[in-house]
């Protein structure tokens, strides 16, 4: 199930992105501060409507869709998450079965489990630190069992134990065909942890393929604007600045 945008844009933000990401992968968008990696993914999940270009799921636009419809095919977990209710950990995550009007018992207890969250189900979700409380969030979205994972920044608060953890449930869930795209401000996850890197620079594209290509010494100093190189093994490498 191809997700694709066509020509994306929207005045100060995005400029004629095109981009067209298959099942079975994961892609990091990565860039600078304000390069629009937020609107773009944004715009993939069918959050935010492009002022020029499309978004689609299987050449049907996302803007088509009932909202339902929408959600049954893509789980995103926004970088800023908002929690209406204190309602406990089990029901938010029972909230990710909401398109499909089931509670889901068995994928609700599934996805609290991948994301380690068992053994606080049953409290408030005001008694979390911001790391469980991300976890639990990015089980609402896989307690909906969707085909796409669209995350804004979902290591940011997690500790190395917990980010590694969600790099391996990721990885899983490419392997069992999903599509999984984030956001990811970690260039050494990005090099290390995913198939393919876009890098997004003042709204435009500036690289797309895998990681080495993507992220070389020429797009940084290009791009972020550092001398660095990479060193180590494949899978290990990690960045150090001139």
């Amino acid at each position: 199930m191809t997700l694709r945008g066509e020509n994306l844009s929207l005045a100060g933000r995005l400029y004629g992105v095109s981009v067209t990401l298959e099942p079975g992968r994961i892609t990091a968008i990565c860039g600078p501060n304000g390069a629009g990696k937020s609107t773009l993914i944004e715009m993939l999940a069918g959050l935010l409507t492009p002022e020029i270009g499309a978004a689609t799921i299987d050449d049907t636009p996302l803007a088509h869709l009932h909202p339902r419809e929408r959600a049954k095919r893509i789980g995103y977990l926004p970088q800023e998450p908002v929690l209406a209710w204190d309602v406990s950990v089990r029901n938010l995550v029972a909230l990710g079965r909401l398109p499909f009007r089931d509670r889901g018992t068995a994928q609700v207890e599934a996805a609290l489990e991948a994301c380690d969250c068992t053994q606080f189900a049953d409290r408030p979700v005001s008694t979390l630190s911001g790391g469980e409380r991300a976890r639990v969030l990015l089980a609402r979205v896989l307690a909906g069992e969707p085909q796409w994972i669209l995350a804004d920044e979902p290591f940011a608060a997690l500790d190395i134990g917990h980010q590694l953890a969600l790099a391996r449930q990721l990885a899983a869930q490419r392997d069992a065909g999903r599509g999984v795209l984030l956001v990811v401000h970690d260039l050494a996850l990005a090099m290390n942890r995913v198939d393919r890197v876009i890098v997004l620079d003042e709204g435009r594209v500036a690289a797309d393929g895998t990681p080495p290509d993507a992220l070389s010494p020429d797009v940084l100093r290009d791009v972020w604007h550092i001398d660095a190189a990479w060193i180590g093994e494949p899978g290990a490498r990690a960045l150090v600045t001139r």
